[in-house]
């Protein structure tokens, strides 16, 4: 599994942003799709993720400003992040998880301005 996320960028507080994360490869043994964020001397933490029976889990710190949804068809999942705030600056990086395995895309950086 390959995954490619995209979308990240500069935005005022308060604004909004759409990362995608597309999945290619065997896309069919991927059970779970989410999103972490990761910034200089922390811990990668989980925002948010979505099962393949979309399920979906978020950090305290998100939720009701982000959602994260998932097309299977097109083996993308979306993060919208809305009312976006100075913490949220982080580089973004998708994860997919299945039976014994996982994958991880590459960063997009996210950097929101006060």
């Amino acid at each position: 599994v390959q995954l490619q996320a995209s979308g990240g960028g500069l935005v005022q507080a308060g604004g909004s942003l759409r990362l995608s994360c597309a999945a290619s490869g065997i896309t069919s043994r991927i059970n779970t799709i989410g999103w972490y964020r990761q910034v200089p001397g922390k811990q990668r933490e989980l925002v948010a993720a979505i099962s393949n029976g979309g399920s979906t889990n978020y950090a305290d710190s998100v939720k009701a400003r982000f959602t994260i949804s998932r097309d299977n068809a097109k083996n993308t999942v979306s993060l919208q992040m809305n009312s976006l705030k100075p913490d949220d600056t982080a580089v973004y990086y998708c994860n997919a998880r299945w039976f014994q395995g996982n994958a991880w895309g590459q960063g997009t950086l996210v950097t929101v301005s006060s």
